[in-house]
């Protein structure tokens, strides 16, 4: 017979009907964290809609990439009700997923989906500069052992 174990009562109905009451008020507080996740699709779809939109127009009239990005990025950003910001390597795919999907609503756009993926080149000044790895102690692996 197993002795000093205790139990804890199962609540009742009502106390889960209670603490199941908060969970829409808590997610309403939180910035819509209750939403389905078809609805939380849906939104997301419209956005990268959107934001292809202005990115394709953009890039169509001679925009460079940069400038049509920044565009359409804050127009995705601003969309999202969502408690996280939206991540760029997101909103890049949500842009691509929209032209793919209805290339017709976008002519001519797909030739600058990869764009949207290209790393940006380092500046003048990081190619000018070696970069050396530190360790620990805050020398570098070549200066360690140059005395």
């Amino acid at each position: 017979m197993l002795t000093g174990l205790t139990t804890q009562p199962r609540p009742s109905g009502r106390r889960l009907r209670r603490a199941l009451a908060v969970v829409p008020l808590l997610g309403a507080l939180c910035g819509g964290l209750t939403l389905a996740p078809a609805a939380r699709a849906d939104q997301e779809s419209d956005a990268g809609r959107k934001g292809a939109q202005i990115y394709c127009f953009m890039r169509n009239n001679g925009n460079s990439h940069q400038v049509s990005w920044d565009a359409a990025y804050a127009v995705i950003k601003r969309q999202s009700d969502s408690l996280f910001k939206t991540s760029p390597q997101h909103a890049a795919v949500l842009i691509t997923e929209a032209v793919v999907g209805t290339p017709a609503d976008f002519p001519e756009c797909g030739r600058y989906l990869g764009d949207l993926f290209r790393q940006p080149e380092p500046s003048s000044e990081q190619q000018a500069e070696p970069s050396r790895s530190t360790t620990r102690g805050g020398t570098s692996g070549v200066d360690r052992y140059a005395n």
